[in-house]
């Protein structure tokens, strides 16, 4: 037994190396998360004209802009630690237990708490916790995928630790078989995790486009507004007098002006959409991700644990000089039984290790009568010799035997075969392994007299080979042909070889897959070589972490939107560098998680393109939202400006008015666009051009033109009203009803660009029914309340009076479902491009 470290020398070396984990980005107080809020050029507008509000003595809209600052903080804030939170839970790790010698006695303590010295005893199932040298090894066989990316197990070793990697165990890998003693030389940082780790501060994350894009437009509205503000106020002064009133008209101009919801309706469609990428499995850890989900051309995935399982299956068997597919294996056939007895016999019980669970689930599928039989002896697989024995006492009879399995070379060198038979045997592992197979021999001697010493000195009779596979994930060759579809392109980035990778790649429905780029010829490649190539490359094999991340900066280059999938620290880079990163939440490490804008939960790739369908939904129901906030915003001041420059004419909207129409209606309308399901043909349709601005010149024409229309039926009805000689605050009355209603109209047509209408009420929309009973039932209460007719100083006009309104309302409503007729069938007979 080993004496380890003391328990003061731990704590000395604690102190000196710090504790075993992986730094991590440490979760957002409340004050920083509200101060980034806040910070946006927009809600320094709402702040300031709340307090401007309280000074000039208007409680109540200073108040409601105050209080609706603070509801999109909380919004931020429960959004982002509902994520944190869910993140912690899968944190399993980064601080594994682990079981050391402290004063000569076993001692199981926490992972971080392993210092460099430590040694650590290992048993099947354990994660390693820290980079250590191998001192002992029975059998001692470790699952290296998360970080090498490679789904066979390795056996490890004692050995010299500068001259074999088998000599060495790694932070985060998994013990399958064996047991093990190892003397710990690094721990954090300075680990393989680690040092991976330390790359990713490296590397930066841009802005998405709409980011930037939103940052300029409300920068310019900010400085247009505040001109235009002080314009309005001078105007009201001097055609109409009065300070108070000026700075009052001025102020809803700039409100008019300043369409606020633009950071609220972002905010909501983000947090919306987070929420329902998560009812598909889907973690967010950065909601700008949302955004970009839906544009992405390139989907980049790992191969083990994302396309496959990560696990082992048996694909055939060789028996009696014939070879058998997976489909026949439940056959009654003598050869496969006997195959499948003997492979079992030498597994031992209840394994974890990959390979022997595959035996163990086809040999209860066959095997109907289970005999058990007393265990005698045990050879181990060592690195002279890769193959393990068990040796059995019959019951009953007592007769000895012994079963063997391992690699093909060790298992066949121990029976007495002839050279013809020998080349058949080694001829068929050969063609099992060029398929990407992984082969074992089993063998077996049923006459054993005596127990040898040494396992080679036991003479076999061959039985047969067996080939595993890590079968792909079911969903995966569906979800592949949807990406097609929808014109994403997808690469496979594995370390296999590249036979095993084009082969993966055919089975998937990947279509260019006959030619690799393997990580040798990606190492002689200039950037620009690698930028032409790429574009008609879909397979990379033999694939390093750091050629991972250059192959990500090449697709980006040539102007690609990137999604990267994986699991493993080797991934972590470029699931960063990516535009999309999408880490594997069950599997998938801590670095990989922090690294990710997105975690899937159930490591499901079908859920991939099930976020991409929504991303598309998200954009698209984002843009509908706000080309609509451009286009109410323009008969709000439309209807601001109106009386300025005219004293005769009756002031149509106040501050409270602009209020109402703002924290009522709009709000609630984002809501009523975030919820309208997806438009037809979604995921026929090619990804949204990377270059294309979203507050293009197309968009904000039709907008402009809505509200131009939705102006234009709001004057004509206030100057009918004025003609029909009603009171300045009836006309008040009328005109804000028209506005109220033409707004829900437009809401009405906005939803879809493709269907009708009515096909959209037949949809049961419920944020529908509730924008147009509030809106409505609002309205009618500041007609039939003498306290908020004061406020909004209005005076019921009667229903009748509001025919107009209505009138005028479905004018504008007919007018625009016309044109979206005309445009759906310009682009569906291919003459016109939206």
């Amino acid at each position: 037994m080993k004496i380890g470290l003391t328990n003061a020398e731990a704590m000395a070396r604690l102190q000196q190396s710090g504790f075993n984990e992986l730094p991590s980005a440490k979760p957002k107080g409340f004050w920083k998360l509200a101060l980034e809020v806040v910070q946006e050029p927009m809600f320094i507008l709402l702040l300031g004209c709340g307090l401007v509000y309280l000074l000039l003595g208007d409680y109540s809209e200073g108040i409601i802009l105050l209080c609706w600052v603070i509801i999109i903080i909380g919004i931020t804030f429960f959004q982002h630690r509902k994520t944190e939170k869910a993140l912690d839970a899968l944190r399993n790790l980064s601080s594994p237990r682990a079981l050391v010698v402290r004063d000569g006695a076993e001692l199981r303590i926490a992972g971080r708490a392993v210092v460099p010295g430590d040694i650590v005893i290992l048993n099947e199932g354990d994660r390693v916790p820290a980079d250590a040298t191998v001192l002992e090894s029975h059998n001692l066989t470790v699952d290296e995928s998360l970080l090498t990316g490679e789904s066979a197990p390795v056996l490890k070793s004692v050995g010299d630790e500068t001259a074999q990697q088998n000599a060495l165990v790694f932070s985060g890998t998994l013990v399958v078989q064996g047991r093990g003693v190892v003397e710990v030389h690094s721990t954090g940082m300075q680990t393989q995790f680690g040092k991976i780790g330390v790359s990713l501060q490296e590397i930066e994350q841009d802005a998405t486009r709409l980011q930037h894009e939103l940052k300029i437009l409300i920068r310019n509205l900010f400085i247009g507004g505040a001109v235009v503000s002080v314009g309005v106020t001078l105007a009201f002064y001097l055609t109409r007098g009065g300070v108070l009133s000026a700075i009052l008209s001025g102020l809803s101009a700039a409100m008019a002006l300043l369409p606020e919801e633009f950071p609220v309706v972002m905010t909501i469609f983000l947090a919306l959409g987070a929420w329902r990428l998560s009812k598909n499995k889907i973690l967010t850890r950065k909601p700008s991700a949302i955004e970009s989900l839906g544009s992405a051309t390139v989907l980049c995935s790992d191969k083990t644990g994302t396309i496959t399982q990560n696990k082992m299956e048996i694909r055939s068997l060789y028996c009696h000089g014939e070879l058998h597919d997976r489909i026949s294996i439940t056959d009654h056939n003598a050869g496969i039984g006997q195959l499948l007895n003997v492979l079992h016999a030498a597994s031992p019980n209840n394994s974890i290790d990959p390979m022997e669970m595959a035996i163990a689930k086809d040999y209860a599928i066959f095997s109907k009568d289970v005999a058990v039989h007393r265990l005698l002896k045990e050879f181990s697989l060592s690195k002279e010799l890769l193959a393990m024995t068990r040796v059995y006492e019959e019951d009953g009879s007592g007769r000895k035997f012994a079963c063997c399995k391992g690699a093909p070379e060790a298992v066949l060198a121990m029976c007495n075969l002839s050279d013809a038979t020998f080349a058949k045997i080694e001829e068929v592992a050969k063609k099992m392994a060029a398929q990407g197979y992984r082969v074992l021999a089993a063998a077996q001697n049923q006459t054993l007299q005596q127990i040898p010493e040494r396992q080679d000195e036991l003479e076999y009779v061959f039985v047969g080979l067996v080939a595993f596979e890590d079968p792909i994930r079911a969903e995966v060759p569906n979800a592949i042909q949807e990406c097609k579809e929808a014109g994403i392109n997808v690469i496979l980035i594995t370390g296999d070889y590249a036979e095993t990778a084009k082969s993966i790649a055919a089975q998937i429905g990947i279509v260019n897959c006959d030619h690799a780029i393997t990580g040798a010829e990606l190492q002689k490649m200039t950037e620009a070589e690698l930028k032409i190539r790429i574009k008609k490359t879909q397979v990379f094999a033999r694939i390093i972490p750091s050629q991972k991340l250059q192959i990500i900066q090449a697709l980006k280059a040539n102007g690609d939107v990137v999604a990267m999938t994986g699991d493993g620290v080797n991934d972590a880079p470029a699931l960063k560098a990516a535009d999309i990163g999408i880490a594997m939440g069950m599997k998938g490490t801590d670095v990989a998680r922090e690294a990710s804008s997105l975690v899937l939960l159930d490591d499901n790739f079908a859920s991939i393109v099930h976020g991409v369908r929504l991303g598309r939904r998200i954009f698209d129901n984002l843009q509908k939202a706000m080309s609509y906030i451009i286009a109410i915003h323009i008969p709000i001041i439309g209807l601001v400006f109106l009386p300025a420059f005219n004293a005769t004419l009756p002031i149509l909207l106040l501050p409270i008015h602009i209020v109402f129409m703002e924290l009522i209606i709009d709000p609630v309308c984002s809501i009523a666009f975030e919820a309208e399901q997806e438009e037809k043909g979604i995921m026929q349709r090619k990804p949204r051009n990377a270059s294309e601005r979203f507050f293009g010149v197309p968009l904000l024409a039709y907008s402009v033109f809505k509200g131009i229309l939705l102006l234009g039926m709001v004057i004509a009805v206030y100057f009918i009203s004025i003609k029909e000689g009603h009171t300045d605050d009836e006309v008040r009355a009328i005109a804000f009803s028209s506005l109220i209603v033409g707004n829900v109209f437009l809401i009405l047509t906005s939803l879809s660009d493709t269907r009708n209408v009515f096909s959209i009420l037949k949809e049961k929309n419920r944020a529908i029914f509730i924008i147009s009973t509030t809106a409505i039932g609002l309205l009618i209460l500041t007609f039939k309340s003498s306290f908020l007719q004061n406020v909004f100083k209005f005076k019921h006009p009667g229903y009748g009076h509001l025919v107009p309104a209505l009138a005028a309302a479905g004018v504008m409503l007919l007018i625009l479902e016309g044109i979206k007729i005309i445009r759906n069938y310009y682009n569906k007979m291919g003459k016109m491009e939206l």
